[in-house]
């Protein structure tokens, strides 16, 4: 496994004064562990962005702090909820020889003929598991075969995925990873719908009102009158 390295520096300054520093390039930081009192410190911020695009949350970290090597994982990262830019974060330092529990990307890998056939189109339906691994041997990621799915409906579940030696998934093996889900065009959809409200209208413009030529007329009986009897006499 790829091992990545930080350089960092302890700081005092805590609350605003660490908006100095990031003003100048810097990352405040934390880092804690079972076995260790919370260090306060700050990083090159662009050298942490590049080892955090990096390595992720799995990746391990040679973070050296005053000559003295701590292996860390990213715990948490505070961003800017507008700038993005990164306010704060927290480094884990490990225990090699004591497995972790973290989560691991899930990422598709090759082509599904259902989808290079046209029969339907990929549905992700989880982008991460839990695992659990000592820290060297954590994975950056996990490759999901899709070249099976070649047809509707088919999937690929948690149990089916190939997993590095020494590392146990903790995510229910019968969950779906990826399924193939029928396939329906936004062109299609609309068509569909264009037609319905053509054959509505059409209905309504052909169907006859009542009075007119087609509609059910109303019965109506005339009475006839019985013929007037002359009042003239006969003549004798």
């Amino acid at each position: 496994m790829k091992k990545y390295t930080l350089q960092g520096v302890k700081r005092d300054a805590t609350g605003r004064k660490v908006k100095v520093l990031r003003r100048s390039g810097l990352v405040p930081a934390t880092v804690y562990g079972k076995k260790l009192t919370s260090l306060s410190v700050t990083i090159p911020a662009a050298d942490f962005r590049k080892t955090y695009q990096d390595a992720g949350v799995t990746g391990l970290i040679e973070l050296s702090i005053d000559k003295t090597v701590h292996p860390v994982l990213i715990h948490t990262v505070q961003l800017d909820p507008v700038q993005e830019s990164v306010l704060h974060v927290e480094f884990y330092q490990v225990d090699l020889k004591e497995k972790v529990k973290t989560k691991v990307p899930l990422v598709l890998v090759g082509e599904s003929p259902a989808v290079t056939e046209r029969k339907g189109v990929l549905l992700s339906l989880l982008t991460e598991v839990d695992v659990e691994a000592l820290p060297a041997e954590l994975p950056e990621k996990i490759d999901v075969d899709v070249t099976k799915l070649t047809d509707v409906d088919q999937e690929v579940k948690v149990s089916e995925l190939t997993i590095p030696t020494g590392v146990t998934i903790l995510t229910d093996a019968t969950v779906g990873v990826v399924k193939v889900g029928a396939l329906v065009s936004k062109e299609a959809e609309a068509q569909a719908a264009a037609e319905a409200q053509a054959a509505a209208e059409a209905a309504a413009e052909t169907a006859p009102a009542e009075g007119e030529l087609g509609a059910p007329a109303t019965e109506s009986k005339v009475e006839e009158k019985p013929a007037e009897k002359s009042k003239e006499e006969p003549k004798s």
